[in-house]
């Protein structure tokens, strides 16, 4: 992060201060998504939709409070508290463990391969003083996937250059919400990667955070702005409130091109760099509706020979002004809006547009509807979503600057081209739950490396993919989505060379940050 963006914060942060509410960002796993959205009764949330939000933004744990008596330490701690806690006059700390132990296979397989995901990590929260939190974790990952998600994970893995012919060679894989990876087992993966935020309320309408974490925007199950596909990215966030009625917020991050260097003093050739600036400004016109225009614009740092300062129009908080302004080939932008709107308690209607540049006449769209708690179906979710992407929506005209972060898409997991319809439904009785997901892809001329800097030329597919997965299972713990399941998986690729998954698992799970593998 450049040093100039250090000082502003700083500066900031050292402005007068009064007592304000503890601090932190909320998981930004489905689940908890599901239930901030939630308006099925008078008092549900109606704001930004940039996720993750913070505390003081919405009380999330009105919602998850576990209501339910116990006799027994292990018992009052496994189904409603963090495994450690500890908690003074000016701080309060958490330590959870952060785990994804499964088995399974695929039907479908010939090879009868054991397909399973070993998960070992830990979280920790804090709170000190009145306006200062931290969020920290850690994870260590071993795994077997199908052979879609295999081919996928490997297709967008690390690009080094091939000195003989000037091409690039593709090694390792890459694992959407996760990290890069090495072999294991032959045909697994090893992986590991560590996540985290601090959160500074400066004063009543302005909070400040900086880390290394995934960011969503939108009330959809997929956003066509920003989504949390990608790896996390280092950032720093002021979120300002300048009204009831206004909001804005302000990111900058730093992104990479999974691509190495040509030359290098180092023992291993850098990684491209890139930077990402975002300004989103929300407006409500009415306490149910929330309206957002978004400013998303990749800002070239060089390529494999050259380096190049970022401009000052990096740092403009005014939107559209630097997507109009300055140079086309170094910067690439996406403008959009987010709309939001809860006429009615237990619906809520929602939608995204965007443009790929102003003049390159690409977009994309949502439409959709989330509804809660039909008529004496308490804790149930109905959600109904399609989403179009244009063939060459996210492509820059210089591909340094395309729509991607390691290598893998900064908005819909599928990347561009495509139009898609998902149903998904979910149930909650007590502690059990079950849930379905139906989605349909409709593909011409699509290409999964499509915006890949480099090694994209692959032959485009036309056809349809057909998922269907359902879940059930026992949430023990709310508070991090701790719960035991049974899975299976079904999806069908009906292109040129057909192929069938039938995927069974069940597991152990802490559920709080999003991998996908719908796609």
């Amino acid at each position: 992060m450049k040093k100039s963006s250090c000082v502003i914060l700083l500066l900031l942060a050292l402005s007068p201060i009064g007592l304000l509410s503890q601090q932190n960002t909320l998981f930004i796993h489905t689940y908890f998504k599901d239930k901030l959205l939630s308006n099925s009764d008078s008092n549900h949330y109606v704001g930004s939709s940039f996720f993750p939000i913070y505390e003081s933004q919405f009380d999330l744990k009105k919602k998850l409070r576990d209501t339910t008596r116990h006799y027994y330490d292990f018992t009052e701690t496994l189904f409603k508290k963090h495994l450690f806690e500890t908690r003074g006059k000016n701080y309060y700390l958490t330590i959870s463990p952060a785990i994804s132990f499964a088995l399974g296979t695929d039907r479908a397989d010939s090879n009868s391969r054991r397909l399973f995901q070993n998960t070992r990590g830990i979280v920790v929260e804090g709170d000190l003083f009145t306006n200062f939190s931290f969020t920290t974790a850690f994870y260590e990952n071993q795994a077997r996937f199908t052979q879609y998600e295999s081919d996928y994970y490997r297709s967008i893995g690390e690009l080094y250059p091939n000195q003989s012919g000037g091409f690039y060679t593709t090694q390792n894989a890459v694992i959407p919400g996760g990290a890069r990876t090495k072999p294991f087992k032959n045909d697994g993966f090893d992986y590991a990667f560590a996540v985290g935020n601090i959160v500074y309320k400066v004063r009543k309408n302005l909070i400040l955070s900086a880390g290394n974490t995934s960011h969503f925007i939108g009330d959809g199950y997929r956003s066509i702005l920003l989504s949390d596909n990608s790896v996390p990215a280092p950032f720093v966030r002021a979120t300002f409130q300048i009204s009831d009625k206004w909001e804005f917020n302000f990111q900058r991050q730093k992104l990479i091109n999974l691509i190495r260097k040509p030359v290098s003093t180092t023992v291993e050739a850098y990684y491209e760099p890139k930077s990402m600036s975002i300004n989103y400004l929300t407006y409500r016109p009415h306490k149910n509706t929330a309206i957002s225009l978004f400013e998303g614009i990749i800002w070239s740092k060089g390529d494999s020979i050259s380096s190049y300062r970022l401009p000052l129009l990096y740092y403009n908080p005014i939107p559209i002004v630097s997507a109009v302004l300055g140079e086309n080939t170094r910067k690439h932008s996406v403008i959009g809006l987010s709309i939001s709107t809860s006429p009615f308690v237990g619906h809520r209607f929602y939608g995204q547009f965007a443009l790929s540049g102003l003049g390159d006449k690409q977009y994309a769209y949502q439409l959709g509807y989330r509804g809660y708690n039909f008529g004496r179906l308490h804790d149930f979710l109905l959600q109904i979503e399609y989403n179009f992407v244009a063939a060459n929506m996210y492509l820059s005209q210089n591909s340094r600057l395309n729509y991607l972060h390691y290598n893998l898409p900064l908005a819909h997991v599928k990347g561009t081209g495509f139009q898609e319809l998902i149903v998904r439904a979910n149930y909650e009785y007590k502690r059990f739950y079950a849930d379905s997901k139906t989605i349909i892809y409709f593909l011409k001329d699509y290409s999964p490396v499509k915006l890949l800097v480099a090694n994209n030329q692959v032959q485009p597919t036309t056809g349809t993919t057909i998922l269907q997965q359902i879940e059930i299972g026992y949430r023990i713990n709310k508070k991090m989505n701790l719960t035991i399941f049974g899975s299976w998986q079904y999806r069908l690729e009906e292109h040129v060379s057909p192929l069938k998954t039938s995927h069974i698992a069940v597991g152990l799970r802490t559920g709080i940050l999003n991998h996908y593998n719908d796609f």
